[in-house]
C-alpha cells in the first residue's frame, strides 16, 4: 500500500489572544486579526477553557489565514467567466446524481449501468469544480454552512468557531498529525494548523481544490499536505496508524458506503486518536412516506450536494461496527437550528443574482452566469423550511474515539 510520508511541521501554533502580525512567513493577502466577537460564546461541551474560552467572557477567533474576501471574490468572478461551454455543461448535468441514492443500487445501475461508482466519480469533479468557485463569491468558500455558535456572528467567524471546536473535540497540538476528508480549498486546514500546530493531512476528489489548498497553505507558511483522492475509493492511501486525528466537515453525503469508510479510518488512526464528524442526515421526524417532506427532500439534496440519506443512529452504528466508541452525538447549533445562517447565505447569493441578471442583461457577462447562479440560489427556501421543521440538518456533530491498546 502506497504512503504519504509528511515532515513533522515546523511552526508556532497560533493561538487566540497572540499576535501574529509580525510572522514574516504569511502571505500579505491573509488577516492576522484575532477578532474579538459582539457577543459571549454560549458554553458547551464542545468548547472548553483551553485556549480561553469561558461562559460569560467575550470569544476571539483565529482569523489569521483567512483570505481577504475581496480577492477571493474576483478570482471566483474570473474563473466563472472564463468557464468553457462544455465545463458549464458538464456542471449542470452533473446535477443527475442528486435524483438517486446510494441506498438504491437498483436505480444506480439502471441510470449509469454497472459501472455506476465511476459515473458519479465523473459528476462530483463536475459539480465542485465549478461550485468551489460559485461558493467563493460569498461567505462559503469552504463549502459548508457552520452551525449556530454565535448570533451575533457572521457566517464565516461562526466557521471559525466550530473549527476550533473541533481541533479541542479532538485534542490537536503541534507535531500531531490530523487526516482531513474532504478539504476542498485547504482553508479549514490552514485554520486548524494556525490554530492548535498540528499538521493536516486533505483529501479531496477535485484537483483544481487541491491545486488551490497547497498553494495558500505555503503561502501561510504551513507544510500540510493535499491529496487528489476520490474517498470511495477504498482502501485510503494511508499506512495503518498513520493519524493522531480525524475530522470531516459535510464530506460524507458523497460517501458510498459509511461503514466501509470508517473501517478505512479507524485502520489509518492510532490507538486513541479521536474522530470529528459534522454532517448531513435526516433526523427522526422527517417521514418519506409525507408528499410534502419528500418532495421538499427532493428539492434539498441537490442543493446541499446529497446522493445518500443517512441519519444519525447510521453513522452511530457504522462507527460502533468499526470499531470506534462513540462519546457524543448532537447537534452543536444554538437550539438546534441552522435556519439563521441558511437564511443569511440564500439571502446574499439572491442579492447577487439580481446584479447577475442585470449585467447579463446588459451583456456585460457572458449568459453562463446567469445560468451557473440560477442553479446556486434554487430552492435555498426550502433548506430553510425544513431545517426549521427539524426534518434535517448539515450540523450534525458525532465524537469518537479509537480505543487504546
Amino acid at each position: 500500500m502506497a504512503t504519504v510520508t509528511v515532515p513533522q511541521p515546523a511552526i508556532t501554533p497560533a493561538i487566540p489572544g497572540r499576535n501574529d502580525s509580525s510572522d514574516s512567513s504569511r502571505s500579505s493577502q491573509t488577516s492576522t486579526e484575532k477578532v474579538k466577537l459582539s457577543s459571549p460564546l454560549r458554553t458547551s461541551s464542545a468548547l472548553s477553557s483551553k485556549h480561553g474560552s469561558s461562559h460569560g467572557s467575550h470569544s476571539t477567533v483565529d482569523r489569521s489565514v483567512q483570505p481577504k474576501r475581496w480577492k477571493t471574490f474576483l478570482k471566483a468572478f474570473k474563473h466563472i467567466h472564463n468557464l468553457t461551454p462544455k465545463e458549464v455543461d458538464d456542471f449542470m448535468a452533473s446535477y443527475e446524481i442528486y435524483n438517486l441514492d446510494w441506498a438504491n443500487e437498483e436505480e444506480m445501475v439502471k441510470a449509469f449501468g454497472p459501472n455506476y461508482q465511476q459515473r458519479v466519480g465523473d459528476c462530483l469533479r463536475a459539480y465542485y469544480s465549478v461550485l468551489n468557485h460559485l461558493c467563493s463569491l460569498g461567505d462559503v468558500e469552504k463549502m459548508y454552512i457552520p452551525p449556530l455558535m454565535d448570533k451575533k456572528a457572521s457566517v464565516l467567524d461562526n466557521q471559525l468557531l466550530y473549527e476550533e471546536s473541533i481541533a479541542r473535540d479532538i485534542g490537536l497540538k503541534p507535531g500531531m498529525k490530523v487526516l482531513d476528508l474532504g478539504c476542498g480549498r485547504g482553508r479549514v486546514a490552514a485554520h486548524m494548523t494556525s490554530f492548535s500546530g498540528a499538521q493536516v493531512i486533505g483529501l479531496n476528489i477535485d484537483a483544481n481544490q487541491i491545486a488551490q489548498a497547497k498553494e495558500w497553505n505555503e503561502r501561510c507558511g504551513f507544510n500540510n499536505e493535499f491529496v487528489v483522492h476520490d474517498q470511495n475509493d477504498l482502501p485510503l492511501p494511508f499506512a495503518d496508524g498513520y493519524f493522531d486525528a480525524f475530522y470531516e466537515i459535510q464530506a460524507l453525503s458523497l460517501c458510498k458506503d459509511p461503514s466501509a469508510t470508517f473501517k478505512e479510518i479507524y485502520r489509518v488512526l492510532k490507538p486513541g486518536a479521536k474522530f470529528s464528524l459534522l454532517d448531513w442526515v435526516s433526523l427522526p421526524p422527517y417521514n418519506p412516506e409525507d408528499p410534502v417532506h419528500a418532495g421538499l427532500m427532493r428539492r434539498v439534496k441537490p442543493l446541499i450536494g446529497a446522493v445518500g440519506t443517512p441519519t444519525p443512529a447510521g453513522f452511530e452504528k457504522a462507527l460502533m461496527d468499526a470499531g470506534f466508541t462513540v462519546t457524543k452525538s448532537d447537534n452543536p447549533s444554538i437550539g438546534g437550528l441552522q435556519a439563521p445562517l441558511i437564511d443569511k447565505v440564500d439571502i446574499y447569493f439572491r442579492s447577487v443574482r439580481r446584479v447577475i441578471h442585470g449585467l447579463v442583461r446588459l451583456r456585460a457577462l457572458p449568459p453562463h452566469f446567469k445560468i451557473l447562479i440560477d442553479r446556486l440560489c434554487l430552492d435555498g427556501q426550502a433548506f430553510v423550511q425544513m431545517d426549521n421543521m427539524r426534518l434535517i440538518t448539515t450540523t450534525y456533530r458525532i465524537i469518537a474515539e479509537k480505543p487504546s491498546v
